[in-house]
């Protein structure tokens, strides 16, 4: 299927072949991708991995080397939180082969680097992307750098070099590591496998969408709750539903209900303003890292999302976190703080409102063991 990047600040095209990961006017590019038709005949289930909805996803489709990529990423389990609610829905996507729901975007993004012949690539991450594309360049034969913060958990550190990349601890904050990482790609030695700035890793999250949809059929759950940082997994499921919606497999979309660490919360903090574009806040420290991004640079796309489903966000404190962690270690799910601050954050929004937001669904994004110290 034929796709091109469009800029979305001047509208200017190219041709993803090209290896550019931003326009030249400094814009972030989102993949022109139409999806004309979409059923559930479509999905093929004699292929065990997300792979089954390739139907949907941007590749010609007499390509074949996804097949030299997946390693059975996708489907995971939907389940009630406890015995209690069974409206109150966790998905399992922190059982993946690298521990996070980041392998439905990195497995889809090294697919599509594979098809276009890419020898190397640099990526940089608070842990749980960097681990994801390290595994998937890895099974793909390709070079790998990955650039972290100081302050990652040494366990990803550890896993990212296990794959066989080079991971690079840069001093200082998240948006530091950012730059670092943007500095070795315009080198032009790499391509920049991001998982905010490449609109292909958007199609493999999408994927969560296409998941719930084949689970649930037209009646899926009424709200989203998802954690936000670069919004990777947000905007993946809005443009998942919104296709499925678009095309007449859903006859409605699911609310997005967003929730932010409250150290550091550019995002919440833009919406309550009612702006429409976010502005970098200082990170004053939190447990959830894989959602403490100060800039995130897909932000005025996250609040249009947020709003165009008529949704709302919601801040996790602090101080509930580790309760949370350890009531869903209780319950047989051991994750990372991150997908606790979802939790802390959105149980007592839940209990106040639940008569308004129907069926729920909350992603468990990634297993605790990677988090540990």
């Amino acid at each position: 299927m034929s796709a091109t990047y469009v800029c979305t600040r001047c509208g200017k095209r190219y041709d993803p072949s090209t290896l550019i990961f931003r326009c030249g006017c400094g814009g972030m590019l989102d993949l022109d991708f139409t999806l004309t038709a979409f059923s559930s005949e479509m999905i093929d289930r004699s292929e065990v991995s997300l792979w089954r909805y390739r139907a949907a996803l941007p590749f010609d489709p007499k390509f074949n080397l996804w097949r030299n990529v997946t390693l059975g990423e996708g489907l995971t389990a939907t389940v009630p939180l406890d015995a209690v609610d069974p409206n109150l829905l966790v998905k399992m996507d922190y059982m993946m082969p690298s521990l996070s729901f980041k392998d439905r975007g990195a497995a889809v993004l090294i697919a599509k680097a594979l098809e276009m012949g890419v020898k190397r690539v640099v990526q940089d991450s608070s842990g749980n992307a960097g681990n994801a594309i390290a595994a998937y360049a890895g099974r793909a034969g390709m070079a790998c750098d990955i650039y972290v913060p100081e302050g990652t958990s040494p366990k990803k550190i550890k896993m990212i070099t296990a794959h066989g990349a080079t991971a690079h601890v840069i001093p200082g904050s998240r948006e530091d590591t950012a730059a670092a990482a943007l500095e070795a790609a315009q080198r032009g030695d790499a391509v920049y496998a991001s998982h905010v700035y490449n609109p292909f890793f958007y199609q493999g999250t999408k994927t969560y969408a296409y998941e719930l949809y084949e689970q649930f059929g037209k009646d899926i759950p009424e709200t989203l709750v998802i954690p936000v940082g670069n919004g990777t997994l947000l905007l993946g499921c809005y443009y998942g539903f919104g296709e499925l919606y678009r095309l007449g497999a859903l006859d409605r979309l699911p609310r997005i209900i967003a929730v932010q660490a409250q150290g550091c919360a550019p995002i919440e903090k833009a919406f309550r303003a009612g702006e429409d574009t976010v502005t970098q806040v200082v990170n004053s420290g939190t447990e959830a890292e894989g959602i403490a991004i100060a800039m995130p640079m897909r932000g005025s796309q996250i609040l249009q999302a947020i709003r165009k489903t008529k949704g709302e966000i919601i801040l996790a404190p602090e101080e509930g976190i580790a309760p949370a962690k350890a009531m869903l270690a209780r319950r047989g799910m051991y994750v990372e703080p991150t997908t606790a601050a979802t939790v802390a954050g959105f149980l007592p929004y839940y209990k106040a409102n639940r008569e308004h937001l129907g069926r729920c669904v909350i992603p468990l994004c990634g297993a605790g063991l990677k988090a540990e110290k």
